[in-house]
């Protein structure tokens, strides 16, 4: 069959491509179905068409999988956050192993290496410690809400439509923060729609609020409210705080960022602090973190504990080693396993990752890490001892080629390598392989109801 754009075919769906849509073949040709899962047999429409795969939409669904259940949220079908609401939890975890499994084998043509089953999140909901929403001067409905928008198109605050900039779906709650957070949103929401103000113009550049930013202390209970506009205005943002610390007795802090850029990006060029001190703590393992407005901290608390005793047990620290950790952030990874080790080394780009993970050091009494603050791959040239242990863990992009080059001209005995993307990471394994031995992966689940999965791999040098 040669297919074309807008044809219509039945498939059953095989298994799931990274990105989280089903994949099925038609006549040896592979077709990536938005919203399917393994196990539907579905009738889709070609919406796309190249040499060598397709894209199809579902447009009626046949035999549904023994995996599909109704999503809970009524947005996720919209909103794109998350891929997977409508699968089975258990079954996530099964296919999340399965990508890490094909990425190892495909990309990196390492198809024996023991693949553990996914460490599953303590939470499936509620598990997101921070959660960020756009305001917008312009609404996108869903289908159900066309005939009543008159009345609300000069307003949203909520989540991006994927793969745009400019569509905000606004949205009276999501099921992955705890439900304060939601009751906090519809209160900012509230006050800011009455308040006469205009939202922000994703397009005009025109407007006051820009950004609602929520972080939740999962030990602590306490909340951080971020909100971010695009220049000061005490009149407006003072009276909002006011009213949230009344009305929520575990609101701990509100803060005011202020970003006048055109840049879409929640992070201000001042901050002002209206209410608390700035800042709230959490704990991962037996370790208080401090954590600001626009500092980084593992979004899934519970998850990043799970996490780092995966690091912990591939890294079997005697006490007398030299730990190197790149990309350190604000030195959590260095911190937990401080214990375990007699020095180590955090290799960190941002200045203020930095001085979070030194205070953090303070605060926990640990005394044997120490940090460096540059470029990793002129810092790993200008380093004057040679680790025991290399800890790695980049961002999604996988580590740049020098930084892999001077990793291998180290040659450090043993590495764990800590990856939230399967493909890049199995593009790094892939050249390490010649100097190392992967010895194991263990999955961890840090994000329920999305294809994202952790990873920890354990290597050992050869011979």
């Amino acid at each position: 069959m040669n297919l074309r754009r807008g044809d219509t075919v039945e498939l059953t769906i095989e298994r799931v491509a990274y990105g989280g849509q089903g994949l099925a073949r038609c006549d040896g040709l592979i077709v990536f179905v938005k919203d399917a899962i393994p196990g539907d047999r579905v009738m889709v429409r070609i919406s796309r068409k190249k040499k060598d795969y397709a894209e199809a939409k579902v447009t009626e669904l046949l035999d549904p999988s023994p995996d599909r259940v109704e999503a809970p949220c009524p947005y996720s079908d919209t909103c794109g956050g998350c891929q997977w609401q409508h699968m089975r939890y258990e079954a996530q975890l099964t296919h999340k192993k399965g990508l890490i499994e094909e990425a190892m084998s495909r990309i990196g043509s390492l198809p024996n290496i023991p693949v553990h089953a996914v460490v599953p999140s303590e939470k499936p909901f509620g598990y997101r410690n921070k959660m960020e929403f756009s305001f917008s001067d312009r609404r996108w409905f869903r289908p159900e809400e066309i005939d009543n928008k008159e009345n609300e198109q000069g307003f949203a605050l909520g989540l991006h439509i994927p793969g745009t900039f400019h569509k905000v779906l606004d949205i009276e709650g999501c099921l992955l923060q705890e439900e304060r957070g939601n009751e906090i949103l519809r209160e900012v929401k509230q006050y800011a729609r009455d308040s006469g103000i205009p939202a922000y113009g994703l397009k005009s550049h025109r407007g006051f609020w820009r950004f609602l930013t929520l972080r939740h202390g999962a030990h602590s209970d306490v909340w951080m409210v971020n909100v971010v506009t695009s220049e000061m205005r005490r009149d407006a943002v003072e009276p909002l705080a006011q009213i949230l610390t009344q009305r929520f007795d575990n609101i701990q802090t509100v803060i005011n960022n202020i970003n006048a850029r055109k840049a879409a990006i929640a992070l201000g060029e001042r901050e002002i602090i209206l209410s608390g001190g700035g800042t709230i703590a959490d704990r991962i393992g037996g370790f208080t973190f401090q954590i600001s407005a626009n500092s980084f901290f593992q979004t899934n608390t519970l998850g990043a504990e799970r996490l780092y005793r995966k690091v912990a047990a591939c890294a079997e620290l005697t006490g007398s080693e030299l730990v190197l950790d790149l990309y350190s952030g604000t030195g959590t990874i260095p911190i937990f396993l401080a214990g375990g080790a007699k020095e180590l080394i955090g290799m960190e780009i941002m200045e203020s990752a930095i001085q979070d993970a030194e205070r953090n050091c303070q605060a926990n009494g640990v005394h044997n890490c120490r940090f460096v603050l540059g470029d990793i791959r002129e810092n790993l040239k200008a380093l004057k001892v040679k680790p025991d242990l290399l800890i790695i863990d980049p961002p999604r992009a996988g580590m740049h080629k020098d930084v892999l080059a001077g990793v291998l001209e180290l040659g450090t005995e043993r590495v764990v390598y800590v990856s939230c993307n399967p493909p890049t990471l199995a593009r790094d394994l892939a050249e390490m392989a010649r100097d190392y031995e992967v010895i194991e992966v263990h999955p961890v689940d840090m994000f329920p109801h999305t294809y994202h999965v952790e990873a920890v791999v354990k290597m050992v040098r050869r011979g």
